[in-house]
C-alpha cells in the first residue's frame, strides 16, 4: 500500500529531493566487475526482474511502501517528443487559463544527456510549438548549406544528384547537436511550470484495477549487485495521472510491455531498427565547410546490408564535425561488427582527408526506428499514450525523426488538454483513454509524411539490396511521391534474421590506428558512461543458460560484436573447459541493440538506477 499522498506541491518536491539525495549518496567510481562462479552455469542475472524479491529471505521485514504523487498527466523520458508535449500541455493551460500540473521523469541525469541523434532537424514542428524560437535563443546555429550525396566502393566515391522533392534534400533544415537543443526544450518547459525531475527512471507502469494505466513508479536505489538490500534502500515514488505520456525513446522498456498488455501491435508489422554510431570531430580549419551535409551508402558494407553513412560540418565557432555510421540490424551475417565497420569507413578515401590531423572528442551509440509506417502500433490505451520515437515516427529515407516525434507529442496534448478540462466528461475507466490524439495523427502531416515513403525502406529487400532501394525511390517516390497503390512489407523481427556462423564468412576487420579509428573501450571512454557499480546489472538475461548453449554455440556469440560499448564477453570459466558470458553493465551507453538484435530474444533491457548512463555532451 502507497503512503498518503503527497497532494501539495512543496510536498511533492520534498519527496523527490530526499530520493534525490540518497542516490547521489551512492555514487562510487567506474569500474567493470567480473563474476566468477564455478557452478555449471554461471550466475549471471540478479535483478528482481527476473528473481523475485517475495521469495528472498534477505528482503524479509524490508520497508517496501512507496510514497505517491497525484498529478494531471505524467511524462516519461525527456526527449524532443515528451518535452514538446510538456511544453504544449503548459501552453494550452496558461491560454484557457487551466491548472495541469505536468510532472516529467528523465532516467539521465540532465536533460539531454542521453540524447543522441546524427542530427540534421527539419524545423517545421519548432515553428509550430514555439514560433519565436530564433528570439529565444534555441541553439540551431548551422544552416544547411550544401547537400552531397555518394555512393562508395572500396577505393571511389560515386557522386549521386540529390533532386529536388526527394527525401535527402535538406534545403531549410539546420546541423543541430540534438542534445544541446533538447536541453534548450527543458528550459522553456520549466519556464512554463512543467515539473521536470531528472535522474529519476520510470521502471514500472502501475494499473488501476479496472486496467487502465494509473501512472508509474520510479526505480529503487540501495540494491547490491547480488540483489540484496543495502542499508540506504528507498523504494521509488509513484507517480499517479490521469494519462500518461510514454515518450521513452526508441524500443522503450515499459512501451514493450503496454504493447503486449494491450496487444497494440496486432494490426501493424514488426518494428524495424538500425544501430547508428557517432563521433565528434575537431578538425583543421581549413578542410572545414560550415553547413555542408554529406551522406553516403555502400562500402564498407555490401549490398544486401542496409546502412551509410554522414558527415556534418557545424558552425559553432570551432572547426566541428559530426560523423557517424548506420547499420540497419535486420542484418544476417553474425559475423558483422558496427562499431567495426563504421571505424573502417572513416579510412576511406573520400573520408579520411578531411579527419587527418583532427582529433576525436566524444562518441556515442543509440538504436533508432526503421520500420516507418508499416510499424507503427496503436497509440492509445485506457490511461495512457505513445508518442515519438517510442512508437516510431522516423522518416527513414530523409534520416529525420525529431520533427515528427514533436509534433506526434504537441498532437496528443492537444488532445489530453481537451478531455481534461471536458466537464462533461464521463469515461469509461479511471485512467483516461484519449483516441482523438491518434485520429488527430492520422489527418496530420506526419501521417501523409510517413505513409508516402513507406515503401523506400522495404524496397532494399530485394536482390539488388541498397541498390534496388535508391532505384524504387528514384522511380516510384520522384514520380509518384508515395501514391503507389501497394505497401511493401519488411521481412519480420530483427533478431531473426542472423543465419548461423557455419553458414556465414567470419569478416576480417583492421586494427584500429589510434588516428583515425580506434579501439572500443577508448571509445567508449569518451561517452561519460557511468553507473553506479554495486548495483543489479540492469541487462537480465530470462534464462542464463542460453547465451553460451544458444547464441555462442549457433551464432558465434554476435553480442559481443553488436553491442557498440563492450558489454558482453565470452571469456573462459574458471576451469578453464569452456566459456561463460561476462555483462560488464557499467559500459552500457542505453543503446538497447542488445535487446533487439539478440537471436534467442533472451536479454531484456530494464532501467538502471535513475542518472546512470551516458553523459553525452551535445550529441
Amino acid at each position: 500500500m502507497p503512503l498518503p499522498l503527497c497532494t501539495l506541491s512543496g510536498q511533492a518536491h520534498h519527496c523527490l529531493r530526499a530520493l534525490k539525495s540518497v542516490k547521489k549518496d551512492c555514487l562510487p567510481p567506474l569500474h567493470i566487475a567480473r563474476w566468477a562462479s564455478t557452478s555449471p552455469v554461471p550466475r549471471i542475472t540478479t535483478h528482481y526482474t527476473i528473481h523475485s524479491r517475495n521469495k528472498d529471505k534477505r528482503w524479509e521485514g524490508v520497508n517496501m511502501e512507496r510514497f505517491a504523487e497525484e498529478a494531471d498527466v505524467v511524462i516519461v523520458g525527456a526527449g524532443p517528443a515528451g518535452l514538446s508535449a510538456a511544453i504544449r500541455l503548459k501552453q494550452l493551460a496558461n491560454e484557457y487559463g487551466k491548472e495541469v500540473r505536468v510532472c516529467l521523469v528523465e532516467k539521465a541525469a540532465q536533460i539531454g544527456a542521453h540524447t543522441l541523434s546524427g542530427a540534421c532537424l527539419e524545423p517545421r514542428a519548432l515553428e509550430e510549438l514555439l514560433p519565436d524560437w530564433k528570439e529565444r535563443e534555441a541553439p540551431l546555429q548551422t544552416p544547411v548549406t550544401e547537400d552531397k550525396f555518394g555512393i562508395l566502393t572500396k577505393n571511389s566515391r560515386i557522386p549521386v544528384p540529390i533532386l529536388p522533392g526527394l527525401p535527402m534534400t535538406n534545403h531549410g533544415n539546420y546541423i543541430v547537436r540534438l542534445g544541446h537543443f533538447v536541453n534548450w526544450l527543458g528550459e522553456q518547459a520549466e519556464a512554463l511550470g512543467v515539473e521536470v525531475y531528472p535522474g529519476y527512471a520510470a521502471a514500472e507502469v502501475l494499473f488501476h484495477e479496472d486496467g487502465s494505466v494509473k501512472g508509474i513508479a520510479t526505480n529503487d536505489v540501495g540494491i547490491q549487485k547480488d540483489g540484496a538490500p543495502k542499508a540506504n534502500f528507498e523504494r521509488g515514488l509513484e507517480l499517479h495521472a490521469k494519462v500518461t505520456f510514454f515518450a521513452e525513446g526508441c524500443h522503450g522498456h515499459l512501451a514493450k510491455q503496454l504493447y503486449n498488455r494491450y496487444n497494440l501491435r496486432e494490426k501493424c508489422q514488426p518494428q524495424s531498427y538500425g544501430i547508428g554510431l557517432k563521433e565528434l570531430w575537431l578538425i583543421d580549419e581549413k578542410k572545414w565547410k560550415p553547413g555542408r551535409v554529406e551522406h553516403t551508402v555502400g562500402w564498407p558494407l555490401d549490398r544486401h546490408t542496409y546502412g551509410g553513412s554522414f558527415l556534418y560540418h557545424l558552425n559553432e565557432g570551432e572547426p566541428l564535425v559530426a560523423l557517424g555510421f548506420v547499420v540497419g540490424l535486420d542484418y544476417q551475417n553474425p559475423y558483422l561488427n558496427p562499431f567495426k565497420e563504421f571505424q573502417r569507413w572513416k579510412h576511406h578515401p573520400s573520408v579520411v582527408p578531411t579527419l587527418e590531423g583532427g582529433k576525436r572528442i566524444a562518441y556515442g551509440a543509440r538504436a533508432l526506428n526503421e520500420g516507418g509506417f508499416q510499424s507503427i502500433p496503436k497509440l492509445t490505451f485506457p490511461g495512457g499514450v505513445l508518442i515519438g520515437c517510442s512508437p516510431g515516427f522516423m522518416n527513414v529515407p530523409k534520416i529525420k525523426g525529431t520533427h515528427t516525434a514533436m509534433k506526434s507529442g504537441m498532437l496528443a496534448s492537444e488532445a489530453v488538454f481537451s478531455q481534461l478540462t471536458n466537464e462533461n466528461l464521463q469515461s469509461k475507466t479511471i485512467g483516461l483513454d484519449v483516441p482523438e490524439y491518434e485520429e488527430n495523427l492520422k489527418k496530420s502531416w506526419v501521417w501523409k509524411e510517413l505513409y508516402s515513403v513507406r515503401n523506400i525502406r522495404p524496397s532494399c529487400h530485394g536482390v539488388l539490396g541498397v541498390y534496388g532501394g535508391m532505384i524504387y525511390t528514384g522511380i516510384f517516390y520522384w514520380i509518384l511521391r508515395g501514391m503507389e497503390p501497394w505497401t511493401l512489407k519488411h521481412p519480420g523481427l530483427d533478431s531473426d534474421q542472423l543465419k548461423p556462423a557455419k553458414d556465414c564468412t567470419p569478416i576480417e576487420y583492421p586494427k584500429p590506428d589510434g588516428k583515425i579509428s580506434f579501439d572500443l573501450l577508448s571509445s567508449v571512454a569518451l561517452s561519460g558512461t557511468n553507473h553506479e557499480h554495486d548495483q543489479p546489472p540492469h541487462l537480465t538475461l530470462k534464462d542464463d543458460s542460453v547465451p553460451v548453449n544458444k547464441n555462442l554455440a549457433i551464432y558465434d556469440g554476435p553480442e559481443q560484436r553488436f553491442c557498440p560499448a563492450g558489454v558482453y564477453e565470452y571469456v573462459p570459466l574458471e576451469t578453464g573447459e569452456g566459456l561463460r558470458l561476462q555483462i560488464n553493465a557499467q559500459n552500457c551507453v542505453h543503446c538497447k541493440t542488445c535487446d533487439i538484435k539478440d537471436p534467442s530474444q533472451n536479454i531484456n533491457w530494464v532501467v538502471p538506477e535513475g542518472g546512470g548512463g551516458p553523459a553525452y555532451n551535445g550529441m
